[in-house]
């Protein structure tokens, strides 16, 4: 029996929104990072031989238990340890946010606003479901674009502490949109997270992310999604008007 999509849950890093460099501004979020811990390090060194290669570690840690630390676990444990507790932890939510500038300005990707305002408009159900550090960005960005009414459930790894491909991230999407896993799709960039995620959640169909420059990934049986798009506006013609 085939089902009809009516629900759409979409990725945020190199799906819905993408990274834009600006030396200036990345600088200015290393600085943001060395003046919040007191250190008198030039920003950018400091940031290159002790943040990076900390969070690198980090990151392994969270890519094999599908997890994602709390913010001010984050500092204390991993990219901070060896400074004052309490001064880390009262800077924890600003320096994870600047940690996020360190890499560039984050926008939404070309056509991204009109093409989820166009499938609200025909009758789809919008969720997110991302994987990231912190839990002020997003919020602030939804606010700030006027998107917020267009999204239905926000979950991120940072708030509920699970990561792709772990399918309970996409199972409390499906529980507070009230959505049927097989009437619901996904949509993301990441073929072995985004891709193998939401079939293990058993949503019912995936769209993978491969827009122009980005490096191809492999493609398996078990990580191949249903569809391929290059640009975001393409979802417009996988999904017309529901009836």
């Amino acid at each position: 029996m085939e089902h009809q999509i009516n629900t759409i849950f979409v990725d945020l890093g190199d799906t819905f929104r993408v990274i834009r460099k600006d030396p200036a501004y990345q600088r200015e979020a290393m600085a943001v990072i060395t003046r919040c811990l007191g250190v008198e390090t030039d920003p950018e060194e400091f940031y290159r031989t002790v943040i990076e290669p900390r969070y690198d570690k980090y990151r392994e840690w969270a890519l094999t238990f599908y997890c994602e630390a709390p913010v001010k676990t984050l500092w204390t444990r991993w990219l901070a340890y060896d400074f004052p507790r309490e001064q880390v932890e009262a800077h924890a939510d600003e320096m994870t946010y600047a940690y996020r500038k360190t890499k560039g300005e984050r926008v939404v990707t070309d056509g991204g606003i009109e093409t989820i305002k166009e499938l609200s408009r025909r009758g789809y159900t919008l969720g997110i479901v991302s994987d990231l550090v912190g839990v002020e960005e997003v919020d602030e960005w939804l606010d700030r674009d006027g998107l917020r009414p267009y999204f239905k459930t926000v979950q991120q790894s940072s708030v509920c502490l699970i990561r792709k491909p772990h399918p309970a991230i996409y199972y409390y999407a499906l529980e507070e949109t009230g959505a049927d896993p097989a009437c619901t799709c996904y949509v993301g960039d990441n073929l072995d997270r985004d891709i193998i995620g939401a079939k293990a959640a058993g949503l019912g169909m995936t769209v993978g992310v491969q827009y122009p420059g980005k490096k191809p990934q492999t493609v398996t049986p078990a990580n191949k999604p249903d569809h391929f798009i290059s640009h975001f506006s393409q979802l417009l013609d996988l999904f017309p008007p529901l009836k």
